[in-house]
């Protein structure tokens, strides 16, 4: 049942296709081509030529009128995309292919909602200029719809030249630099010719992986720093060897199920580790600190967020007390990030399910890798006062209704090839994530699809030390139970002072 959604590629599948289609006098391949526009005349023309009679092009659809009943390379246009359903099982398609690259996300998204009450795989063409600059490419390159491509929101590209500003020049460090995060950092900060850059993190194989792509694709020589956030003195002796002007701290437990069970685990890392990189970091005369956060982190209902919040707090409290510049980014979950929710549902899928999801109401953020990295960027220009950067992200997506996505990107259909059952939620977790406390006064970023999040709650740091240390040593006495009250509390800001009125408010403006 399983076919893959990513890496498969049209002329392995064709050739191995070929040896049923020669004892048969049908092809196994019946397809479709959404549009009869010179694209859509150059792939049919192009598959004709190299799928040697191993499929077969039943027509073209078009929503134009002047496209209505006529006739493209000898193949006749049979209808709209609407009509795609019907078409689809009276010429039994079982390939549908996408010949308009570039298609605004809501057009893509309506052609994948009609395609969807069919059997067929959907796939489209990457462009133009790669059918007819390089034709015995076109195979190879045609590519499966992604579950990037449906998201309910145009995509969100960054600003190259605010982020060029602050890291042309300068020596950045990135922990958590093997992770989904910290790896695309490195391969985006590596375009905008930063002096030097270092790749910290605790697993030596990602990132051994990630520093040998850097060297392979850019004139860039990494340092590789093979060290954990929660060993300070380790911190210390990197930071003083390396002397970083810009921080990425991206280290951290991110698995909210894992971390209930393990929460002085996720303290010491997430929390302890962020103050030892904060520390550390003043002590180096950083310029910049940009700290990556969460959603959970907004009410956390979880150990996992409530360490993110706490440090949030950690970073804004510094903040008032530093010369260093810090801001936070906050964004929800990431598309196909190591261990997250897509390649999970793909995992599923190949051993014939079931997909579970954990409560049919459940809703959640999303954005790619890049978008994330490109935010993540963008904020350390931005903001240096301990703001929180978020990213309009638009509407929250249902958690059910991309999990069907995704079955039916593998053409199957949910319910039937597929089941998808609800296994309940899990320890932790919320139906609704959000993005902003009450208290926190939105504005406008110089990116116009960027939020501003200025607290108006700011904790003195003579107070929070004081809970930190008590946190600290709830930990090391290995007191559990404990240590998650007290992080809780500590999250939620429970019995906390407040700063003078004039320093803790700070009105809504635009961030220049």
């Amino acid at each position: 049942l399983f076919r893959s959604l990513g890496g498969w590629r049209l002329g392995a599948r064709l050739l191995s296709d070929r040896s049923g289609a020669g004892a048969s006098s049908q092809p196994t391949r019946r397809v479709l081509i959404i549009g009869a526009s010179h694209e859509g005349e150059a792939v049919c023309r192009e598959l004709n030529r190299l799928a040697e009679g191993a499929i077969k092009i039943v027509g073209y659809v078009d929503d134009r009128d002047e496209n209505q009943n006529t006739t493209v390379q000898g193949l006749t246009v049979l209808g709209r995309i609407t009509d795609i359903p019907k078409i689809a099982e009276k010429h039994r398609v079982n390939e549908i292919l996408i010949s308009t690259p570039d298609l605004a996300p809501s057009e893509l998204r309506r052609i994948f909602d009609i395609c969807s009450g069919t059997r067929s795989r959907i796939r489209m063409v990457p462009s133009f200029r790669a059918i007819v600059g390089g034709s015995d490419r076109l195979l190879s390159r045609m590519r499966s719809l992604d579950v990037r491509d449906l998201l309910r929101r145009d995509s969100i590209k960054g600003d190259e030249s605010i982020s060029m500003d602050y890291i042309h020049g300068e020596r950045v460090l990135i922990t958590g630099g093997g992770g989904s995060i910290g790896s695309e950092l490195a391969r985006q900060v590596a375009k905008l010719s930063p002096a030097s850059l270092v790749l910290m993190g605790k697993g030596e194989g990602s990132i051994f992986e990630i520093d040998q792509e850097i060297r392979r694709t850019t004139p860039l020589r990494p340092s590789a720093v093979i060290t954990d956030v929660r060993d300070k003195a380790a911190i210390a002796t990197a930071m003083a060897k390396e002397v970083p002007t810009v921080v990425f701290h991206a280290a951290a437990h991110k698995h909210v199920p894992l971390m209930e069970a393990v929460p002085i685990e996720a303290i010491m890392n997430n929390v302890f580790g962020t103050l030892n990189m904060v520390e550390a970091s003043i002590t180096a005369r950083v310029k910049k600190f940009i700290l990556v956060s969460t959603d959970k982190a907004v009410k956390p209902a979880n150990v996992m967020g409530a360490t993110k919040r706490v440090a949030e707090m950690i970073v804004a409290s510094k903040s008032a007390v530093s010369d260093t510049e810090f801001a936070i980014v906050r964004f929800g979950n990431v598309l196909n990030s190591r261990g997250s929710l897509v390649p999970l549902i793909q995992k599923q899928i190949e051993a014939g399910g079931p997909v579970t999801v954990t409560h049919p109401d459940m809703t959640r953020f999303f954005m790619t890798i890049p978008e994330a990295s490109e935010l993540i960027l963008n904020a350390g220009a931005l903001g240096g006062r301990g703001e929180i950067f978020v990213l309009d992200m638009g509407a929250p997506v249902k958690i059910e209704e991309l999990v069907k996505d995704v079955i039916r990107l593998h053409g199957l259909v949910p319910g039937q090839d597929i089941e998808v059952v609800y296994s309940g939620i899990r320890p932790g977790e919320k139906i609704h994530e959000e993005l902003y406390f009450a208290n926190e006064n939105v504005s406008r970023s110089r990116h116009p699809k960027i939020h501003v999040a200025d607290q108006s709650i700011a904790y003195p740091w003579a107070w929070l030390s004081t809970q930190l240390d008590e946190l600290r040593s709830l930990c090391l006495a290995g007191d559990v139970e404990g240590a998650r009250s007290a992080l809780m509390e500590l999250a939620w800001g429970k019995n906390a002072p407040l700063f003078p009125e004039e320093e803790a408010r700070v009105a809504p403006r635009e961030v220049l």
